[in-house]
């Protein structure tokens, strides 16, 4: 019970801050983007905090030294909503690559279109929302700006993942920039379409970057997915549960 009265109090604070720092961004539509994009990082700071506070779960990140000078493609494992926030701190400047539903959201939505300048794309339309992520992405990281995917396109069950969509290797080789893989056992302790949270480490991994060029989009997939999953079997209780009932 204990676990649920925490859970709900992290949800509430989650959404009236959300809607606090979505308006005051909209406000300060006139701001540098610097500015804004503080705000952003304070707000995620700020989440990462109520997590802990409330529900005990606690981020630890590892492997920053990993993180190149250069803008590069991050692709995350997705199986919670922390992640999508969660990493904003750690790295410089990124932009998303969302389904273009999320920015039509009133308030949140606007506030994401409007500060993170996300690419949007249509899911549905896949030959074409691949050639607007090349497009786009290639732009932003032109500007000094990462692009942040997250490849299995849906949040995973821990312990399961899926085909990697081809986008993110696709760009990173027409942009001649690096992949930075990321594994975390956020699901261990927020588990996909479960309210209830459960205290515990959250080990947020950060590897080697990964090189696009010299083999096809999906070859490099497979070598971003491998380090990945192979790191999530190292890191999350979940995963070994699992793989030992099988």
């Amino acid at each position: 019970m204990i676990h649920w009265l925490r859970s709900l109090l992290f949800l509430t604070f989650g959404l009236s801050t959300v809607v606090v720092y979505a308006c005051f961004i909209m406000l300060l539509f006139w701001a540098p983007k610097s500015w804004l994009h503080a705000i952003v990082v304070n707000y995620c700071n700020l989440t990462l905090w109520a997590g802990d506070f409330f529900c005990g779960m606690k981020v630890v990140v590892e492997g920053q030294e990993n993180i190149p000078d250069e803008p590069s493609v991050i692709m995350i494992k997705h199986t919670t909503t922390l992640e999508t926030y969660g990493h904003v701190p750690f790295f410089p400047t990124t932009a998303w690559v969302v389904k273009r539903e999320l920015v039509w959201a009133p308030i949140f939505g606007w506030a994401i279109g409007l500060v993170l300048e996300p690419i949007a794309i249509k899911r549905s339309a896949r030959s074409n929302s691949v050639k607007q992520v090349i497009s786009k992405g290639k732009k932003k990281l032109a500007k000094g700006v990462w692009v942040t995917i997250f490849p299995e396109g849906t949040r995973m069950q821990p312990g399961e993942t899926r085909k990697y969509g081809v986008s993110g290797a696709a760009l990173a080789q027409e942009a001649n920039v690096m992949i930075v893989p990321v594994a975390h056992n956020a699901g261990d302790c927020w588990p996909r379409l479960v309210f209830t949270k459960r205290p515990g480490i959250i080990r947020f991994c950060i590897g080697p970057p990964i090189s696009a060029q010299g083999r096809p989009p999906r070859e490099t997939n497979l070598v971003v997915q491998k380090w990945i999953e192979d790191k999530m079997m190292e890191i999350s209780t979940t995963y070994q549960e699992k793989r030992k009932a099988e």
